[in-house]
């Protein structure tokens, strides 16, 4: 598929036509290509917007971008997609950490969020609800693919691609290099660009948080989805999946989007387990 236009060097991807705009925003160890299934489901209603993250494109240069330099990309993006209107945001994984920054830092730009397997991470709240097996777990992989970043070329990549296939990551693995890896150099090294300066994420738009329960710890507090699903025009749900409930259950992932963009002043909360 041919890119519809290159920002900042960054290939976006537009399908579908709407009068609303969704950013989709991937994760580790993932492409653009993690939103098929949605962007498949959504095109006939919505424009869907979609992109690598800078850095994670295996056949582009190998960079690392600080939390600044990434915002502005995604300011970039988003501003040359989103025809003057407020865009929708759709996020998973470290696509939630730089979405939910972008939000913050530009609220006038974003209608709504739907966030996928990461709240509050990094918060208090989330560390006091770990065990301590669960604090090593996740201490254990992040360190291994910030050391990968550092190692590079093909070691670093066989890393890479062996955490990834350890934590079950469903992408595949020619796409996987060790340049994925730089957030978490950053994360856990304090290197140059640390998301040390992150803002505590506060949406006051509409958001609908879908999380997987099949995975060894949450990405959230039980405080954060509990405040969340009490706001009006929010709504939280919980699937029988593991980090990635957009390719474990494709179908009722699309319908619990659909349902709550259809209905986003809908504020009841809701324990799915499908």
């Amino acid at each position: 598929m041919e890119p519809a236009k290159v920002v900042d060097g960054v290939d976006v991807y537009i399908e579908g036509e709407g009068p609303e705009t969704i950013v989709m925003i991937h994760g580790w160890p993932d492409t653009y290509r993690l939103w098929d299934a949605q962007v498949a489901e959504l095109k006939s209603r919505y424009r869907c917007v979609r992109f690598t993250l800078p850095g994670f494109d295996i056949g582009k240069p190998r960079r690392s971008y600080t939390l600044n330099a990434m915002i502005r990309v995604l300011l970039h993006i988003v501003n040359s997609v989103s025809q003057k209107q407020k865009v929708i945001l759709m996020v998973h994984d470290w696509g939630c950490v730089f979405g939910y920054e972008f939000y913050m830092r530009n609220k006038a730009l974003v209608s709504a969020i739907i966030g996928v397997d990461i709240g509050d991470a990094q918060s208090k709240a989330a560390a006091r609800s770990r065990s301590v097996g669960q604090k090593m777990m996740i201490a254990s992989y992040q360190s291994t693919l910030a050391l990968a970043w550092a190692v590079g070329g093909p070691i670093g990549n066989m890393m890479t691609r062996s955490m990834a296939r350890m934590l079950g990551a469903p992408s595949p693995r020619e796409y996987i290099s060790s340049g994925m890896n730089y957030p978490y150099y950053i994360l856990t090294a304090g290197a140059a660009g640390s998301y040390n300066s992150l803002v505590p994420f506060v949406p006051t738009v509409p958001m609908l948080y879908i999380y997987g329960t099949r995975k060894p710890f949450m990405f959230h507090s039980p405080q954060w989805t509990e405040t969340l699903a009490a706001k009006e025009g929010c709504k939280v749900v919980a699937m029988e999946t593991d980090h990635w409930p957009m390719l474990r259950a494709p179908q009722r992932f699309n319908d619990i989007v659909i349902s709550w963009l259809s209905r986003p002043a809908d504020a009841e909360e809701e324990e799915d387990a499908a």
